[in-house]
């Protein structure tokens, strides 16, 4: 081969070391910048540790089966949790998996530096944020701040795949859930509408009434609910860091903020149908007058993928005409 030809063979083959490079990067999209509610998070590369802080969070993570190693817990044995605090319709797959407790309620650095992760991922609002803890966080590992309360699970789930890497296992979650969505959608025969979707709290003293902007919310209107809008004296009760997704109601507004023709009670079996049934403040409200008042289940407190696909058995079991 003469010099020229040795000159343009190596040429082709630099060339074609470039674009074998610059494919492999756009095939895996590493490294990669995220856009945090504290600022963007830069990653070098699919993050094989990763540490929850938000035990609302842990969920979406493990539907989309990331590497969390350890997550933020809640009260143990509560209606809501299991025996680790972790939530009920996912504390089986994390002990599958090995997910360890940090801690229960509130955040740990120490605790968190220990677990060596590649990511810490925060919530920005809710009882389980770690947020005053983000900059103490940064020095650890890459910090991911989300905002979950204005989100649908799927959005969640969507955001969480970019920042992991699994971002195929989203959206195959995604699809199958909205086809089973789809599928009950056509089949019910909706409660007399619109509806108030709330979280009620011991004897009512304190509500949370479900908005739009709220995993439950959005999943209720998919499937074609209509829910209620209170009077707008009683839009401004947001509470919890400034939470998109609840407004908080008790006993001197309760009928007057809950003035759906139907109530569906989230984090709640029949019992607690039963104590709205027989609230004062509710006696003349249309939904109770009718006895148009459902439990949904304990696990429906956070929406994930495990708690939404048991509530769309829950809701074919009341709405489905067999």
């Amino acid at each position: 081969m003469t010099k020229q030809g040795v000159t343009s063979a190596l040429a082709l083959f630099l060339l074609s070391i470039t674009l074998f490079s610059v494919t492999a990067v756009a095939q895996t999209g590493w490294p990669r910048t995220l856009a945090g509610v504290k600022g963007q998070v830069t990653l070098a590369q699919a993050p094989p540790r990763i540490v929850s802080t938000s035990v609302t969070l842990t969920g979406s993570l493990l539907t989309i089966d990331a590497p969390v190693v350890a997550s933020g817990a809640t009260a143990p044995g509560s209606r809501l949790a299991d025996e680790q605090g972790f939530f009920r319709q996912w504390g089986r797959v994390a002990k599958q998996r090995g997910v360890k407790r940090l801690y229960i309620g509130e955040p740990n650095a120490e605790a968190i530096a220990a677990e060596a992760p590649d990511l810490i991922v925060v919530s920005a609002t809710g009882n389980d944020s770690a947020i005053k803890l983000a900059d103490q966080l940064s020095a650890i590992a890459p910090v991911l701040v989300v905002n979950y309360d204005d989100k649908s699970w799927q959005q969640l789930v969507t955001l969480l795949g970019e920042a992991t890497g699994h971002e195929a296992d989203a959206a195959a979650r995604i699809s199958e859930f909205d086809a089973r969505e789809k599928a009950l959608k056509a089949k019910l025969t909706l409660p007399p509408q619109p509806v108030s979707a709330m979280v009620w709290n011991g004897d009512g003293r304190a509500v949370n009434l479900w908005t739009e902007a709220s995993a439950q919310g959005k999943l209720l209107q998919a499937l074609g609910f209509t829910l209620a809008t209170p009077p707008a004296t009683l839009q401004s009760a947001h509470s919890m860091g400034q939470r998109k997704d609840i407004l908080q109601l008790s006993g001197e507004n309760l009928a007057e903020g809950l003035n759906g023709q139907t109530y569906l009670l989230f984090a709640a079996e029949d019992n607690t149908a039963a104590q709205v049934m027989s609230n004062a403040f509710l006696a003349q409200t249309p939904a109770v007058r009718d006895k148009a008042v459902y439990a949904l289940g304990l696990d429906s407190f956070r929406l994930d993928y495990y708690s939404a696909s048991n509530l769309l058995t829950r809701l074919e079991a009341l709405f489905v005409k067999s």
